[in-house]
Order: C-alpha cells, then structure tokens, then sequence
C-alpha cells in the first residue's frame, strides 16, 4: 500500500505564534505574507528602556501595531497560569510556532497544540541563549537554523528541519537578519509538509549550552590579540558592545591580518584621515568610531585630538 501524503494549505493552518525580538518578527512578517492564518501573536510584556525608563514594547508588538494588522496580542508575564491556557486553546491552533519568546513552555501550553520551535542554532550544538554570538566567539565557519518539536527540555525536542548559513566575517546583527529570513523560510516549508516529514532525535551526548549574553561580556584589552578582539567586536556589537577598562567603547572597528607582537600595546602606531591603528599583543587593528562613557559616539579622530594623543601615545 502506497502511502499519499498531501501538502496543508496554509489558508487552512490556524497558527499561534509566540515570539519577541526582531528576529522573531521577521518570522511572523513572512508567515503573514504566505497566507498563513495567525489569529494571536503572544509576546512579553513592555519593558521601562533606557535612562528615562520608558515604557517600550517588543519589537513584534510595535509592528504589529505599526502595521495595522489584524491580530490579538497577548502579553502575558507567566505563561503557568489557567487562563493563558484557556486563551490559547480558545483560538483552536493547529500549531503554536514559538521563535525567541523568553520563557519555557511548561506542559500544560505544549499539549494544546503540535508546538515548532526556530532556534537559532544547528542543534544539539548550541542549546540555550545566546547561539548566534557563541558560534562568532567560537569562530565556526557555519551557523544555521533548526526547526525542532518543542518538549519540557531546554532546546532538547526532535529536529524537523534545517538550514546552513556561512558566518564568513559577519556581525552578530548581519547573521541575526540573515537567520531571521531562513527560519521564517524554513517555517513556512515545515508546517507545509508537516505530515510528511519524520522528526530526528537530538544526541545529547553531543549537545552544547551557551549562557545569556551580560554586559561584563563586553570587556577587552589590547592585551589580547587583534583576531580575539575583533571576534569579540563581532559577537557583541551592537550589545553590549565591546569597551576598555576605563569604559571607551569602540564602536567601529576593522582588523588587520598582523602576526606580529607587541611588548607594548594599546599603542597608536599610525594615523589616518578617519582612523587610527592600535597595537595588539598580536597585531594590529584599525579604530574609527568611539564613545566614551556618558558621551555620544564619535569619530576617533575627533577623540585624540580631544586627548591631544598622537603616534606612540596609548589609546587609554
């Protein structure tokens, strides 16, 4: 007997969809486009930003918002509580897609409906946090996508699906977007053949875990090579930022492929029309925007000449 598998319509799919960041935006926006249904969007609560503490709210809600489109919001700040379960249920969803949320899905939200989450990561490697700025720090060739059925586990359920994306020398921002339009991609191609496909267990003896990006993460000093810092700079820009003992951040930087290695560093050794060449324990790199603590970003030209600095004075 010949089994006939047939493709779900995505006017038929009913989706609740459960994200916050940009990434996870990008993933609705195209979900929406294809014609999938997505009659609830679920997403954390505002959150007070910056020095004034301003009452802001996820990027997914803004546009949502900004966009006029025809969705419920849910800003729940538990999911363990019988009423959000009986708001979920009541959208009857044959899928809950959940992409960067914040909170674990505990048991009683996973039985309403199948549950696919996009985790930033080609998994098992990876679980937990911070992914996409673990695979830079690591200096990996590839990154990528994984669509995998959700379970009490952290990043633990069966894989559905994948996509590779190379790292090359990309920023964490530049891989954010680029991933952000492969899982939405992906999404789309996995609830279509949903029916069809055979989920893989993860191996947990080849799991990794990366931990939640902190400010402190941020630190560096010339005393580390060129190639470390400007791994770091990739990883951590724009947050937390890359920035010196004495609170300078460099905001822009390129590196140099040097090998040579410096008793002295932090050193300017050079001095051009929109940038300065700084002496690494290995290396050199090269600085054109800073900012300094409680100041606006500006020109690192602008800065030495502020702290009358020329060739051979330190940086800091």
């Amino acid at each position: 007997m010949v089994a006939h598998f047939l493709q779900i319509k995505r006017s038929n799919m009913r989706v609740v969809f459960m994200g916050t960041p940009d990434y996870a935006t990008i993933i609705l926006k195209e979900m929406i486009n294809s014609g999938i249904k997505i009659p609830l969007v679920i997403t954390q609560p505002d959150k007070p930003v910056g020095r004034k503490q301003i009452l802001t709210p996820p990027h997914v809600k803004k546009w949502v918002i900004e966009n006029e489109i025809n969705i419920d919001i849910f800003q729940p700040k538990t999911l363990r509580k019988d009423e959000v379960e009986e708001r979920i249920a009541s959208y009857n969803p044959d899928f809950i897609v959940v992409a960067a949320f914040g909170q674990i899905l505990p048991k009683n939200i996973l039985n309403i409906a199948t549950c696919i989450n996009l985790h930033a990561s080609l998994l098992p490697k990876y679980r937990g946090a911070s992914p996409i700025q673990t695979s830079i720090l690591n200096n990996d060739f590839f990154t990528g996508v994984t669509a995998m059925l959700m379970e009490e586990g952290l990043d633990s359920g069966d894989i559905l699906a994948f996509r590779f994306v190379e790292i090359l020398s990309k920023k964490v921002d530049t891989l954010f977007d680029e991933l952000s339009y492969a899982a939405a991609n992906l999404t789309i191609k996995v609830l279509e053949n949903f029916n069809q496909i055979k989920p893989i267990q993860q191996s947990d003896a080849d799991a990794s875990y990366c931990v939640k990006i902190k400010k402190d993460n941020g630190l560096f000093s010339f005393y580390e090579s060129s190639n470390q810092i400007f791994t770091k700079y990739r990883a951590y820009t724009p947050w937390p930022g890359i920035f010196l003992d004495n609170g300078l951040k460099i905001k822009e930087m390129k590196y140099i492929e040097n090998l040579d290695m410096h008793e002295k560093t932090g050193v300017i050794s050079e001095i051009g029309k929109d940038f300065i060449v700084v002496t690494c324990r290995v290396g050199f790199i090269e600085i054109l925007k800073v900012q300094a603590p409680s100041k606006k970003e500006i020109s690192v030209i602008d800065y030495i000449r502020g702290k009358r600095l020329g060739i051979g004075s330190k940086l800091v």
